[in-house]
């Protein structure tokens, strides 16, 4: 497994448990970098790609919602939720991921982890976003950073 691979399932397992516990993303990943409890530290990528989302939350939610008006995020799968959530960021915010391999990633992961339905779903909803998502900043400030403290659970913020 390439090393991309392996810090996009580590980001998509920090979402995941956020969600799973209705906890603030945020909070999840640093305590999975202050306490890891793995042989191995998070990866930098991983950190990234949480961060990342987090950071462009309401805007990365927002994008979904509208590619996928039949299924509501709450209604979705945990893990397609995130997974949407980390390849929708790459896709945006992440030039030098190309779009291509965003949606790859995704959609594998989706099939090894999730329904049988969801590489499916995923590749449908990421290739609209792709299309029809409008140009978005970015640059952060760092008082965007601390505007948006998302949970990941299924709240009226899905």
């Amino acid at each position: 497994m390439a090393a991309r691979t392996k810090a996009r399932k580590r980001a998509l397992d920090i979402l995941f448990e956020a969600d799973q516990k209705g906890a603030n993303v945020a909070d999840v990943l640093e305590q999975r970098l202050s306490e890891s409890g793995r042989e191995t530290p998070l990866p930098a990528y991983s950190e990234e790609l949480v961060r990342g989302v987090v950071s462009r939350w309401m805007e990365i939610t927002a994008l979904i919602q509208e590619a996928s008006p039949d299924w509501s995020l709450t209604r979705m799968p945990a893990v397609d939720r995130a997974l949407l959530r980390i390849a929708t960021w790459e896709i945006l915010f992440n030039p030098s991921v190309p779009t291509a391999v965003a949606v790859d990633e995704a959609v594998d992961l989706a099939a090894d982890l999730s329904t049988d339905d969801s590489p499916k779903f995923l590749n449908g909803v990421l290739g609209k976003i792709a299309r029809d998502a409008p140009a978005l900043p970015s640059d952060i400030s760092a008082e965007d950073d601390d505007a948006v403290e998302p949970a990941e659970s299924a709240s009226s913020a899905d």
